[in-house]
């Protein structure tokens, strides 16, 4: 989130799209029906179904799942052509101004650098022109052809309201209605919020979806604003805190990045990531990577990482592909993975063709299972009959099973979506044998390394030279983790300004990352999270909710990362003079001195906004100024384009019909034979979608008796329309198949999911709720991800759960 859930009742208007807040997000829907009752805002939603959300709502629209780029294009196309947007923003806080390298092209649905071979992009030709000092060229008036703002209109006018509801099969009237509310938010008094969920992530093209609500709010001015941003709804209580601590496969802690195989120096190393300004002034805030690396590499090697060896660089793996969860199967299923360690997942239940899932677990030795309750993974081994039809002589994999604590039985904190670090407290001892994740952890670790100190192996060192300071070494306590990834100062801390002043003495706790340093005189395992646990004590347990400006904002709450700052990029919700656009809702403001108001602001404090070269408030960029066009950082191209789902209704992409590259997104992975497991239209006609349920918690509430009670039988959803022409009735047993399985359910007609005209042709939706499996108190069911696609979206490789297709009959 850039924003918070409470500073949604700030907003004017509210768009859900990608999501379901009041389904998924019950509790954090209570600051939409505030918006709405002390705001008068409205709420928009934009769904395949007609949600709960929907029935909350002022307005709904329909669109065919996996259409949201189209829709959102259309949006643009919409401000642009109308001149809805909020020009003094777009101007000086967007790099709108910019103007593009003559290399640049876009033709049939490709941009230029495409390798088909390798289905991926040289982003070489998206960079802009340069000076001679290497700064950007801007043209200020924005009349140069190839400027930002020119390139934006000439992509986006192709998605007229005709070819928005070709694609997406929304009427005309109910998209241009949406559109009429949205651009209402371009004056510099209104705002609108956007939130949205795994409805957005889980597609082929689904960091592009996200990227093309980012376009859109900037163009009419709502990222920095309270009641703006671009909000995402994160489900589980920790995957935020997951993404900061850099758990994915090439991440590293506070969002730097693994070396690649490529990069076999530091200064190699840090050259794209420690990047320079490229226009003069701006603060481009990742010039910093190398104080919050090497702090990094100091919390967690200690001596062992010093200037001589490049402070352990090392020691780390140099990546060569992404080992996300879809390699690691495909890397199973080709028999070269041998051990799986499975923590509080169930890869069988939430990856995608089950029958790949249990066919690459059945080519283990051994698999761990690390988890509070019995899971489908722990069990993928035994004959559950259609759930889960295996031969369970021929799966020789070892199981072993370490039962752990849920969250109640620990204490630590939790990263909510808004970035919030909240400390809770141990309500209750776990169960029989159960231990916590950090002791289960802790206790594999100094068995492994006792044994790399006896036997040796290729290169101990990183093992052997791992900081493990704990009181106890098999069970590390969450105060210690917590002090540890904040951060603390090695050596006494001098002002660089004043060398009498000490900011720091050896041994302290940091009062946030402004004092890390590259020289190894600091450590701190996550530097967005310094400032959690100062010398003050632990911030994230503060529980003081003031609100002295009244618009929500709690600083004295927990604790927010970065810095404690609320609203991200908050200095853009001023004018060039600093001056809030909205006086009512003033998050910070210039006071002729220094930036101050009710947030941290984002921003250097004593940035004159009135100076020749003026910092930006999107200080974490090179251009000092957001992104509408993004020369790097996307793998499929520098602006959003809409590409088909990789199971489509339709025989071609609308938007390129004679170019067969561009159908589906041409910069994803496809794994050999994946492709060919792709069902056609011909044999699989219907678009379906995957969700959640309120009465339950994914996976977990299978296991609570309460929680069957009061939703206790898979089924599936369909509109009246496909039911008529099926002969379906409400209650009857259907049987959804895809081209990697089936499922058989109850099905519900409703008149929630409508049938839509798309490029000529009627497309029904189908609906899978997804809490159901084999094991469990409730009614046992099918997984639904028996039929999900083994593909992901280019960049984060988030598999494509919600737009897939399907057949449907009577079971």
């Amino acid at each position: 989130m850039t924003n918070h859930w409470v500073d949604i009742k700030n907003a004017d208007l509210v768009l859900i799209m990608g999501g379901n807040a009041a389904e998924a997000h019950p509790c954090g829907f209570k600051w939409v029906i505030e918006a709405k009752h002390h705001n008068k805002a409205k709420l928009v939603v934009v769904d395949p179904r007609f949600t709960r959300s929907a029935a909350m709502s002022d307005y709904y629209a329909p669109i065919r799942a996996g259409s949201d780029i189209a829709f959102l294009g259309g949006v643009i196309n919409y401000l642009l052509s109308n001149d809805k947007i909020q020009h003094e923003y777009v101007k000086a806080y967007t790099n709108a101004s910019f103007i593009v390298g003559e290399d640049y092209k876009f033709e049939d649905g490709l941009f230029s650098g495409y390798d088909e071979a390798k289905r991926r992009y040289d982003p070489k030709s998206w960079g802009y022109e340069l000076d001679e000092k290497g700064f950007a060229k801007v043209d200020p008036t924005m009349q140069h052809p190839r400027c930002v703002l020119n390139v934006m209109k000439t992509h986006f006018s192709r998605y007229t309201p005709e070819q928005v509801s070709k694609i997406t099969g929304t009427p005309q009237d109910k998209f241009l209605k949406v559109c009429e509310m949205i651009a209402e938010t371009s004056k510099p008094n209104k705002v609108m919020t956007i939130m949205y969920a795994l409805g957005w992530t889980q597609h082929s093209q689904g960091s592009q979806m996200i990227r093309t609500g980012a376009i859109m709010q900037l163009l009419l001015g709502n990222i920095g604003l309270p009641g703006g941003g671009m909000n995402a709804l994160r489900g589980h209580s920790n995957i935020q805190g997951l993404t900061d601590l850099g758990l994915l496969s090439t991440s590293l802690t506070g969002y730097m990045s693994l070396p690649r195989e490529t990069e076999q120096d530091l200064e190699t190393y840090y050259k794209p990531r420690a990047t320079k300004p490229l226009r003069p002034g701006q603060m481009s805030f990742w010039q910093n990577y190398p104080k919050f690396f090497v702090s990094q590499q100091k919390a967690w090697w200690g001596k062992a990482a010093t200037a001589e060896n490049q402070w352990a660089f090392h020691y780390l793996p140099k990546w060569d592909k992404s080992y996300d969860v879809l390699q690691a199967f495909e890397l199973m299923n080709q028999g070269k993975l041998n051990g799986y360690i499975c923590q509080g997942f169930n890869p069988v239940g939430s990856f995608p063709n089950k029958k790949k899932i249990v066919a690459g677990l059945s080519k283990l030795k051994y698999l761990v299972i690390i988890d509070p309750l019995t899971t489908e993974t722990a069990e993928f081994w035994k004959n559950y009959g259609e759930h889960n039809d295996v031969n369970s002589e021929e799966i020789q994999t070892t199981v072993f099973r370490f039962p752990s604590t849920c969250f109640a039985e620990e204490e630590g904190s939790l990263t909510n979506s808004g970035r919030w670090l909240q400390w809770h407290w141990k309500g209750a001892e776990p169960p029989g044998e159960a231990k916590g994740d950090p002791e289960i952890v802790a206790q594999l670790f100094t068995r492994l390394k006792a044994a790399y100190a006896k036997d040796g192996g290729a290169f101990p060192d990183p093992i052997l030279n791992l900081s493990w300071p704990y009181l106890q070494p098999t069970n590390p306590s969450a105060e210690e983790l917590a002090k540890e990834y904040n951060g603390k100062a090695l050596t006494d801390l001098v002002d660089p300004k004043d060398p009498t002043k000490v900011l720091a003495k050896a041994g302290e706790q940091l009062a946030g990352f402004g004092l890390l340093r590259d020289d190894g005189s600091t450590s701190s395992g996550c530097w967005v999270y310094a400032g959690a646990w100062t010398q003050a004590g632990n911030q994230m347990a503060r529980r003081d909710n003031a609100d002295p400006y009244g618009i929500g904002q709690t600083l004295n709450w927990a604790w927010a990362w970065p810095a404690n700052r609320r609203v991200l990029y908050n200095a853009a919700s001023c004018d060039t003079t600093g001056k809030p656009w909205n006086a009512k809702r003033r998050l910070v403001g210039w006071t002729g001195e220094k930036w101050a108001g009710s947030d941290v602001p984002d921003i250097r404090p004593d940035a004159n906004p009135m100076d020749a070269d003026a910092v930006r408030p999107f200080i974490m960029t090179a251009e000092g100024v957001a992104r509408l066009f993004a020369p790097t950082g996307m793998a499929e191209g520098p602006l959003p384009e809409h590409y088909e789902p990789f199971e489509t209704p339709l025989a071609a992409n609308p938007m390129h019909p004679k170019n067969a590259k561009a159908k589906s997104n041409p910069a994803a992975r496809v794994f050999k034979g994946d492709m060919e497991a792709f069902g056609t239209p011909k044999d699989f006609p219907y678009v379906a979608t995957s969700y959640r349920l309120t009465e339950h918690f994914h996976y977990w509430t299978k296991n609570v008796r309460t929680s069957a009670v009061v939703q206790p039988q898979q089924f599936v959803e369909i509109g009246e329309e496909l039911a008529k022409e099926k002969g379906v009735a409400n209650g009857d047993w259907v049987k959804v198949s895809s081209n990697r399985g089936f499922i058989k359910a109850v099905a519900v007609v409703t008149k929630r999911i409508a049938s839509l005209d798309v490029d000529g042709k009627r497309v029904h939706t189908v609906g899978l709720p997804n809490h159901w499996g084999f094991v469990g108190v409730a009614k046992p069911g099918y997984l639904v991800n028996t039929l999900t696609p083994f593909v992901g979206d280019a960049n984060t490789q988030t598999p494509e759960f919600k737009s897939f297709t399907v057949n449907l009959e009577k079971a």
